[in-house]
């Protein structure tokens, strides 16, 4: 792999998008938050059977700006007639603390998708959020790398251990810690951060990894 680092995805340029009627679509809630700023992804998790959204989705804008002006103008807006709730996905209450147990993934085959990376990873341990791969936000085709966020260390590094160097669609994968945001250089997984999640973790301040049924569709 290049020498060029990834950093990890801005979770504070996404909404969240919630009472959204059965009617609405992907492409639906897509043409109408293209009004407030440009978009990476929306994604309106499926019911594995029925394949029918469940009634809310997530919205990435390319910036943090246009996902706080979405936040603004786009909630209450009413589609079918059901006035939807968006506000910033990082304002979220219930979201799961982040350990720092966050993977970047790289040499992925354009043909692999959000999905199939869920099916092969979520067996290590409980994700955080769904696999997010790089997408151009033109024309929505793979960068070739992405991110994945673990509830624990320990499924993480069995990540890591089990999968880096893998063939996946014919590519091997390189699965390593991300480097973290500050731009220091520094990855994910070093010992400050370990000790702070086992001291977390022993006074039961660690919240569960959301259920998988309402990851992924």
């Amino acid at each position: 792999m290049s020498g060029a680092r990834h950093w990890e995805q801005d979770k504070e340029a996404t909404v969240y998008v919630g009472n959204i009627d059965e009617r609405v679509t992907d492409s639906l809630v897509w043409e109408l938050m293209l009004q407030a700023g440009r978009i990476v992804n929306v994604h309106l998790p499926k019911d594995r059977v029925t394949q029918s959204h469940q009634g809310y989705g997530f919205v990435e804008f390319i910036s943090e700006e246009d996902a706080e002006y979405a936040a603004r103008v786009m909630n209450q807006v009413r589609l079918y007639g059901k006035p939807i709730r968006v506000n910033k996905a990082s304002a979220d209450k219930q979201k799961p603390l982040d350990v720092g147990a966050n993977l970047f993934l790289g040499n992925l085959s354009p043909h692999l998708d959000e999905h199939s990376l869920y099916d092969t990873f979520s067996r290590f341990g409980p994700l955080l959020a769904p696999p997010k791969i790089a997408r151009d936000p033109t024309t929505a085709l793979s960068k070739g790398y992405a991110f994945l966020s673990y509830a624990s260390f320990d499924a993480a590094d069995d990540a890591v251990a089990n999968m880096h160097g893998q063939t996946l669609l014919d590519r091997a994968i390189s699965v390593q810690y991300a480097y973290k945001k500050d731009g220091k250089g520094e990855r994910h997984g070093d010992p400050a951060e370990r000790m702070l999640a086992a001291q977390a973790k022993a006074h039961g301040v660690l919240p569960e990894a959301p259920p998988p049924q309402t990851m992924m569709g």
